[in-house]
Formats: C-alpha cells, sequence, structure tokens
C-alpha cells in the first residue's frame, strides 16, 4: 500500500516550499466495483487513523442507467460507528435493530455497531427506475474501549437540523463536534470532529484547531503554506494553531479530526482493540449468529 502517500517532507523538497503543517499527504487507491469508483484514504500504511477516524471512503459519482443502482447485501460490522453523507443521490438503508432509512444529501446517519449490527444499503425502486447518480462519504469511526461492546443503534439527522456558520465568508457545515461557534447535535463518544466547506477561488479558511486533523478536498484544489492539495487528497495536518487554507479553485473539502483513541485493529468489517474479539466476530458471522436485517433477511455477504 506504500503508493497510497508520500511524506510531507518528500512533498515539500519537491515544491521546494516549506509546509511544516502538512504531516503526510495521502492519495487514493482506487477501485472500480463495476462501474462505480471508490476512493479509499484510510486506512493506509503509514497513517491508520486520524483522531477516531479508521476509515474513509469517497464513492462516485457514479452515473447509473435505469435498472440499475447500489445493491449492498447485509453484511456486519463491530467496534465502530459509521457515517454516512451524501452530496447526490439517495440510499435505502436498512439494519438489524429494525431501521429503515432513506438517506439523501446532506443528511448524517450514525450507525453504532458496538457488539454487533448487520445492515444492507440498497437503491429504492423509485430511484432505480430511472437514471441517476449516486455520490458520497463513507466513513468509520472507531469507538473507546469503554464502549466498544454498546448497544447497536441508528441515528438519523436531517441535514437542516446539522448548524452552519459563515466563516470570513466561507459557508461551513458542522456535521460532528463543535468548530466556529456552533456544535452539532449528533452524538460523540469521544472528541470527533467533522465538517464540511465550500470555498470560491481566492478564499482562505483557517482550520478549527484539533489533537489530530486532517482535510480532504472531494473536488477543487487548495494550498497550504505553499503546498498543492489537489482534488481527491487527503492533508494530514500538525496540531498547531492558525493554520489556514486558501482555494486555487472553487473548491469543496471535509475536515475530520480528534482525539486519538490508540491502536485498532481491522479485519474485514470488524475493528476491535482486541485481536481475539475479531476473531469471534469472524466465527459469529461465518455460524450465521448476527442478527438478520429486518425486511432484507435472505441475501448476506460471506466472509
Amino acid at each position: 500500500m506504500s503508493n497510497l502517500f508520500e511524506s510531507a517532507e518528500q512533498r515539500c523538497d519537491a515544491l521546494n516550499a516549506g509546509c511544516s503543517a502538512i504531516e503526510v499527504l495521502l492519495n487514493p487507491r482506487v477501485a472500480d466495483l463495476g462501474g462505480f469508483s471508490v476512493r479509499r484514504l484510510l486506512p493506509t500504511a503509514k497513517r491508520r487513523m486520524v483522531g477516531p477516524w479508521i476509515f474513509f471512503d469517497e464513492m462516485g459519482p457514479a452515473d447509473f442507467a435505469a435498472g440499475q443502482g447500489i445493491n449492498v447485501r447485509p453484511h456486519p460490522h463491530i467496534g465502530i460507528a459509521t457515517v454516512t453523507y451524501l452530496f447526490e443521490g439517495e440510499i435505502l438503508h436498512r439494519d438489524s435493530v429494525g431501521s429503515r432509512q432513506a438517506i439523501r444529501p446532506t443528511d448524517i446517519n450514525l450507525m453504532v455497531a458496538g457488539r454487533g449490527i448487520t445492515h444492507s444499503e440498497r437503491g429504492r425502486p423509485e430511484i432505480t427506475a430511472s437514471d441517476h447518480r449516486l455520490h458520497g462519504l463513507q466513513l468509520w469511526l472507531a469507538l473507546p474501549e469503554a464502549d466498544e461492546e454498546t448497544e447497536p443503534a441508528f441515528d438519523h439527522f436531517p441535514g437542516d437540523t446539522l448548524p452552519t456558520a459563515v466563516v470570513d465568508g466561507v459557508p461551513v457545515r458542522v456535521m460532528i463536534g463543535s468548530a466556529y461557534g456552533v456544535t452539532s447535535p449528533v452524538r460523540q463518544f469521544s472528541d470527533t470532529l467533522y465538517l464540511e466547506a465550500s470555498l470560491q477561488p481566492g478564499q482562505r479558511l483557517v482550520l478549527p484547531e484539533a489533537p489530530e486533523r486532517a482535510v480532504y478536498v472531494v473536488e477543487g484544489a487548495l494550498q497550504a503554506q505553499g503546498t498543492e492539495i489537489p482534488a481527491h487528497s487527503m492533508a494530514v495536518f500538525a496540531p498547531e494553531a492558525g493554520v489556514a487554507i486558501t482555494a486555487t479553485e472553487a473548491t469543496r473539502l471535509v475536515l475530520i479530526g480528534g482525539e486519538p483513541l490508540g491502536r485498532r485493529y481491522i479485519e474485514w468489517n470488524f475493528v476491535s482493540s482486541r485481536k481475539a474479539r475479531i476473531d469471534q466476530a469472524r466465527e459469529d458471522w461465518r455460524a450465521g449468529r448476527f442478527a438478520k436485517v429486518l425486511g432484507d433477511e435472505v441475501e448476506f455477504i460471506p466472509y
């Protein structure tokens, strides 16, 4: 996986510019899932987590013809909370605690796996009946050790319940945590930050402080201390105050961060601070001991 990143030092040497605030610049591994591309930024060989965030995928943008669409069969998770955030399109979420929720742009959907949950992600017939597009992010939050075996749950927050701010002319939406004087209602298990911002060319944004933080460029391009941060790359920043980014073109970005939780093991869809717990989850899934997705009980993804 060494091709997924390059060090900030190597990047700065190439540009002959100082960029001490950037610890590492990550480039994605891109997978084509039959016309549906996924860009993975976390985990990588040299940066497994940013704060509590252990997994970061950008899905799409993908254009589906009528009769096609996203169709992820039931599969399990433990030890994490997943976050699904869409820019375009819709996903129908179902899970083993009885949730059935259409996920739409700007909503936050927090699925707490805890001791174990099963869920599926599919397209509703009303959506797949015509041509449509899907574009969004899927992220995993590792849970603190005290919460790894918490009861599974699903929380849905419509976009109009999430706070916004305008910072030096830049519109910002705070999805999880507190920044720029506003606080999201989304539940936190540890110090967590997740926000979205849109910058016009030449606009500047001072990053909120956090023990660890990273900026992902969904579209457009940024500069920070003379270093270019292109689309679909993630810059992990040192935790110093006053770090600013500047848009060199119209840019949409997300920022993730928070307090690091310590070592986590990750295997398939399972995350835990204990390797033995992952071994147990693997055997439980193989033996059919996870609860089934209500309304989607027949199919499943084998281990």
